[in-house]
């Protein structure tokens, strides 16, 4: 089988493609042929080496979609159509970025679906991370305001639509104007020019501040989210864009606004139920929700595709395809 393979830290030609023997599944783990895959930031970040704890070589891919080939124990059969992401995929053990890859049972999902393999390869953690950053952490409810900020990201422009289903009204952020009109024609109600310093622009158009916020950007704009909810209101950190893991000198009395709550989402640490994936991907086959691809490539095209990332002009998931 092929694997994308990545022996020292740096670009993305650090990538490269090697020949391995198809492994097989030990007791507790599944062979999966895999179908698609989608790229995370969270993986150009490990590719650079900012990444705690990563050995190399390593296989990166914190999710993936595809086909049971093998399952020792028989629990699941050949042909099922079935997602995984995240629990160590790609850091701990060797992820998606491959033709088959062994992965442990509890990262599985089994669905049913009649799309098509790149769209499926856009779905799992991009669903995960919108699902629980809005339900479980902003606890979003009809009628609230939301603040996305990082708005023209795949996680932002799934989450505008969500929430707006919810009965949301939604304000996104983008730093170049020539984005307004993709994220109004997403569903946003509003949208802001990010400068960097946005709390007097979110203040003017939503006066006390806003209900909810959801921070994609990270670290680097968090004190100035932080500044732009109502009290009472929640800011969840979901996003790090910006690359940059920790607040330098955080100081919570000078950092948080006073009754103003600090949140975060990771799907390394709660996991959305099956059910709620399946209904998801039934509301995509309905048309019902739109996603965002902003490129198709190849195993053999995993540098470009890298590069597509890192150039943060895709506007939409970028989804690998090992499998001709």
């Amino acid at each position: 089988m092929k694997a994308a393979v990545i022996y020292h830290p740096g670009g993305p030609e650090q990538l490269v493609i090697e020949e391995r023997a198809i492994p097989t599944a030990p007791a507790g783990w599944v062979l999966v042929k895999v179908r698609a895959f989608g790229l995370n930031r969270s993986e150009l970040m490990t590719r650079k080496g900012m990444s705690p704890g990563i050995q190399f070589p390593r296989v990166l891919g914190i999710e993936c979609v595809g086909e049971v080939e093998q399952d020792p124990s028989g629990e699941w059969s050949a042909g099922q159509k079935v997602a995984a992401f995240m629990g160590g995929m790609g850091r701990v053990f060797d992820g998606g970025y491959a033709e088959y890859a062994i992965l442990p049972k509890e990262v599985l999902y089994a669905f049913e679906s009649h799309l098509s393999w790149d769209v499926l390869g856009a779905i799992p953690e991009m669903f995960q991370t919108v699902y629980g950053s809005l339900h479980l952490a902003l606890k979003m409810a009809k009628g609230d305001s939301l603040l996305v900020r990082g708005g023209t990201s795949s996680v932002g422009m799934l989450a505008i639509q969500l929430a707006k289903r919810q009965g949301l009204t939604v304000t996104a952020t983008t730093r170049k104007e020539e984005k307004r009109a993709a994220l109004l024609k997403n569903g946003a109600d509003n949208v802001l020019i990010d400068d960097g310093h946005l709390a007097a622009q979110a203040k003017s158009l939503q006066a006390g501040g806003f209900d909810k916020v959801l921070e994609l950007v990270g670290t680097a704009t968090l004190k100035d989210s932080l500044q732009c909810a109502a009290p009472g209101g929640i800011v969840c950190m979901t996003g790090i864009l910006s690359e940059q893991w920790s607040v330098p000198d955080f100081a919570p009395m000078d950092f948080i606004p006073s009754a103003v709550s600090l949140t975060i989402y990771s799907s390394g640490q709660i996991r959305i139920a099956a059910n709620s994936f399946q209904q998801f991907i039934r509301d995509v086959e309905s048309g019902d929700i739109r996603l965002s691809i902003g490129g198709i490539f190849t195993l053999e095209e995993i540098v470009a595709a890298h590069r597509l990332m890192d150039s943060n002009m895709a506007n939409g998931k970028i989804v690998v395809l090992p499998q001709h």
